[in-house]
């Protein structure tokens, strides 16, 4: 990877010996492995027994959790924040897990609507749950810095599996209760 940065660089007319550029090929390296280590990673693995026996069936829901990604188009960062609601059958996830998730799958080249529908998919394939909710706003630099130049926009996605999609209800609810102001 060094090699195509130090080529990258020449081919933008930049002189990689420099002294500002001589480290970059290794910064640069190192950066995109931290950026993909989601390749390196199993989302089952990553959740690995931190699934737990529950008789609950009430709505679980986190919030806020923080998205960093890269866009498959133009390897631009996008980052915002996803949310995930589940209604389970008896098994939980360990709270920090679908944090956790949201990485693993995030920290990959990406589609957001992608990114939105493999996060809701585990989860409702992983503990068979009743339903799942997942919803993601993010800010893409590839609209921000280049292209069209908007610097305000947002995408929003999101994926309603089982009771998510089928109950109005409990859609309804999901979505008002991640609207919520916090603290």
């Amino acid at each position: 990877m060094e090699d195509l940065v130090k080529q990258m660089l020449v081919a933008l007319g930049e002189d990689p010996d420099r002294e500002g550029l001589a480290r970059t090929p290794n910064r640069v390296s190192e950066a995109w492995k931290f950026l993909t280590r989601g390749y390196q990673q199993k989302p089952e693995d990553v959740v690995g027994d931190a699934i737990f026996h529950e008789d609950c069936n009430h709505m679980v829901i986190v919030r806020d959790i923080e998205v960093y990604s890269m866009c498959e188009h133009h390897m631009l960062p996008f980052f915002g924040r996803c949310h995930i609601g589940y209604i389970p059958r008896g098994s939980v996830f360990g709270v920090s897990k679908l944090a956790r998730l949201v990485d693993c799958f995030a920290r990959r080249l990406q589609l957001q609507e992608r990114l939105t529908q493999q996060i809701a998919r585990f989860v409702m394939d992983h503990i068979n749950a009743e339903g799942v909710g997942v919803v993601m706003e993010a800010r893409h630099l590839c609209m921000m810095m280049r292209g069209v130049e908007k610097q305000n926009s947002r995408m929003v996605t999101s994926a309603m599996l089982g009771s998510f999609h089928n109950s109005v209800a409990t859609r309804n609810e999901f979505l008002q209760l991640i609207q919520m102001k916090s603290d």
